[in-house]
């Protein structure tokens, strides 16, 4: 068969026959009377091999190898190939990603696209100082898409650069809330914390119910950064997943004070005061648990509270009866 109806039958060009040819890789096994090349049926397979180990991402030096030596192995080849597929996945991805967020950003001109491109960059930056400068001038510089602010917010490890992040986000107003629900159901705990950390800051009624739901996370940890910031909003939901953590020994003493704020009106404070008259009638809670639960309660006002005291008083805790004695002589103090 001539080059010519080679190339028609296998799509191979004859261009790319010919260098083929040149290299060795796939030969004519004859010529015609006139010197035309030629080829065999078993020149033809050779070519439909070529192309198919190129379909995979194979060099034509690797083909070369793969067809001509009886020993050849394929799986190490193979598993480079993957690596670098995915590699080359991940790089397209990664530009995609930035293309979108550039056009979210609705640039007016080239100097805008320069400027989201900077600030993208600087939030990426393994320079700390660099991606909280960022974060700060999002604000009042070209405008950064808020899924690339959620992003970097949730995979930021340092506290100062975390803070600007979050402060940015809470400027960004409740489009940032969805991505940041999502992040609540991370895999990862970290990510999980710095998404309600986030929520927490926002001030708006969305923000609020978010952090409603995140009091039923499975994750103790969201509970406890959404409980203060419910209790802070007046939430009296969050009561409960505060008396816990003092309880629990975790952030107790911003659990009380939350818990002390939250206590400025008689029905809060009443239920408030149930709430933790309830955990000390457990008898499995230590010691330093109780003591803490009890000086809780010495913050709350109220004749339940004060009831709930004076019983204390006799505790057979002796640190129980003595915080006990001394916040009631406070209360009855004229």
């Amino acid at each position: 068969m001539l080059i010519g109806d080679v190339a028609r039958r296998s799509g191979v060009s004859a261009r790319m026959l010919r260098h083929y040819d040149a290299l060795g890789l796939a030969r004519p096994t004859g010529r015609t009377g006139s010197g035309y090349r030629e080829y065999s049926s078993d020149d033809i397979r050779r070519i439909f091999h070529i192309e198919s180990l190129r379909s995979l991402g194979l060099s034509l030096r690797e083909v070369g190898d793969a067809l001509d030596d009886p020993g050849f192995q394929p799986s190490a080849l193979v598993d480079d190939l993957i690596r670098q597929t995915r590699e080359r996945i991940a790089g397209e991805t990664a530009l995609l990603t930035r293309l979108r967020r550039i056009g979210a950003a609705e640039p007016s001109d080239w100097e805008d696209v320069l400027q989201t491109v900077a600030l993208l960059q600087a939030l990426g930056s393994e320079n700390a100082g660099r991606r909280q400068r960022a974060a700060l001038s999002s604000v009042e510089g070209a405008p950064v898409p808020v899924e690339a602010l959620v992003e970097a917010a949730l995979s930021e490890a340092d506290p100062n650069v975390g803070g600007a992040l979050r402060w940015a986000l809470a400027q960004s107003g409740d489009d940032v809330l969805a991505l940041l629900a999502e992040g609540l159901g991370s895999p990862l705990a970290d990510v999980r914390v710095r998404a309600v950390q986030a929520i927490a800051e926002i001030p708006s009624q969305e923000a609020t119910a978010l952090l409603r739901e995140a009091l039923t996370n499975s994750d103790p940890a969201v509970r406890r950064y959404a409980a203060p910031a419910l209790g802070a909003r007046g939430v009296a939901d969050a009561v409960p997943a505060l008396v816990d953590m003092i309880v629990d020994g975790v952030n107790d003493v911003d659990a009380a004070d939350t818990l002390s704020a939250l206590a400025a009106r008689p029905e809060p404070a009443d239920r408030i005061a149930r709430t933790l008259v309830g955990f000390l009638a457990r008898g499995s809670l230590e010691p330093p648990a109780r003591r803490r639960l009890t000086q809780a309660l010495a913050d709350i006002p109220g004749t339940v509270a004060s009831d709930a005291l004076a019983e204390l008083s006799q505790d057979g805790d002796r640190v129980v009866a003595l915080t006990a004695t001394y916040v009631l002589t406070l209360r009855e103090a004229p």
